[in-house]
């Protein structure tokens, strides 16, 4: 019997898989998962290879993935595939930040071949419709696979990467294949405003919440039935086993990568939703510190805002006061006042609630308060309601109040695509 160098690195890649499965499924060596665990969570990708890729078998695959896509004993899935003689994989997308994540925010890796495989590596990060449709006719693939952890948030820009290449593979007559992760903040329920379409930017396409409270596959079924339903991509899902709509991301028993250069914990993921809104303003939203949205303030912030918004009584989270200097971004190199988050409650922690809290003590308390003078908290929102009412004096409940209808119309959408209990 011979078996190719090839052959021989897919099996060593296999065995390493089937003994990440078999730890998973009750192992008494395997590594307890933190948190209320069911036990270790198999990925899309977990079952797909368990499988032998036989959803893949015949087919010139692609895949649009970036450091998150990765099996339980932290191997890029690429790496894992590629010697795999069961599956033909022949080119790699990279979306915002590259696929082997060497670019900060709003940046790519552009075109080239990756060193690691020598596999072709093209750049989707704001190219959608017909021009990504001619990237993927390029690269000669029949199917596109998509693999990368979401964050849960409406303006996290993968999930319309997933939207942008599901419309250019339908446009390119490409299959198109997508393996579920855990929505890191579970999967409970839908919260904020829902996007106005007038305002559609690649930090929300279409008309979802603001933590919409989904799976990439669960979201991939909702684009196609609802604003792909023109021109439908041939799609097919593969879902996780063991996880549970209840389940935050300590509880999957899965290793955690940062699917941006900002969002370095799970615990960052907990609040992005809401404090990523402060974005819109001159307020730091901590990037270029280690606690990025955790961490929120600005030159002449003091004590006054933790006071004033501890004074809310907001569920499972408290503030404090805190100082701190950017190493990059707004504020490089000053010093600042402000607040950092510290949920102590996760059950009943309101992310987006808590965000539009904290613009509006934000505002009342520091008189140098501004938004961004492109408006950038309307891009974020998905309208201008939220913005105009803090400008009018509205509080958190007039704010929040207003966008419930939307939102309940949401939610009763989006309950036909779920895919977990």
């Amino acid at each position: 019997m011979s078996l190719s160098r090839r052959g021989l690195l897919a099996a060593g890649g296999a065995v390493g898989a089937l003994a990440a499965t078999a730890a998973g499924a009750g192992s008494a060596t395997a590594a307890p998962a933190r948190g209320k665990g069911h036990g270790r969570v198999r990925t899309g990708f977990d079952r797909l290879a368990a499988d032998g890729y036989a959803l893949l078998k015949g087919e010139r695959v692609g895949i649009v993935t970036n450091p998150t896509g990765i099996t339980s004993d932290v191997r890029h899935i690429v790496d894992v595939m590629h010697p795999d003689e069961r599956v033909d994989l022949i080119a790699v997308f990279g979306p915002e930040h590259g696929f082997r994540g060497t670019a900060q925010a709003g940046g790519s890796e552009g075109r080239y071949d990756d060193p690691a495989t020598g596999l072709p590596v093209y750049d989707t990060y704001l190219k959608s419709g017909q021009a990504l449709a001619d990237v993927f006719i390029a690269s000669g693939v029949d199917t596109v696979v998509f693999d990368i952890q979401d964050a849960g948030a409406r303006f996290y820009t993968y999930i319309w990467t997933l939207y942008d290449c599901m419309e250019a593979a339908a446009l390119a007559g490409k299959r198109f294949v997508v393996l579920d992760r855990p929505n890191p903040v579970t999967g409970r329920a839908a919260l904020g405003p829902v996007l106005d379409p007038a305002f559609s930017t690649f930090v929300g396409r279409r008309e979802i919440s603001q933590a919409h409270g989904m799976t990439v596959t669960e979201l991939a079924l909702l684009f196609n039935a609802r604003f792909l339903a023109e021109r439908p991509v041939d799609l097919r899902i593969v879902k996780m086993s063991g996880w549970k709509r209840s389940d935050f991301f300590d509880a999957t028993g899965l290793p955690w990568v940062p699917p941006s250069p900002n969002m370095p914990t799970p615990d960052t993921a907990l609040v992005y939703s809401g404090t990523c809104l402060f974005e819109g303003t001159n307020l730091s939203e901590g990037r270029g510190t280690t606690r990025p949205f955790e961490l929120l303030g600005a030159e002449g912030i003091d004590h006054r805002w933790a006071a004033a918004a501890n004074a809310l009584g907001l569920p499972g989270v408290a503030f404090r006061e805190a100082y701190f200097a950017p190493t990059f971004s707004k504020f490089q190199g000053k010093t600042v006042g402000g607040v950092q988050l510290h949920v102590h409650d996760r059950e009943v922690f309101d992310p987006v609630r808590t965000g539009i809290a904290l613009l509006v003590t934000a505002k009342r308390t520091w008189s140098g308060f501004e938004w961004r003078s492109d408006n950038w908290i309307d891009k974020l929102t998905g309208n201008t309601r939220v913005r105009t009412m803090i400008d009018a004096g509205a509080d958190t409940d007039e704010v929040v109040g207003a966008w419930s209808k939307e939102l309940a119309a949401f939610r009763a959408v989006r309950k036909r695509y779920l895919q977990y209990r």
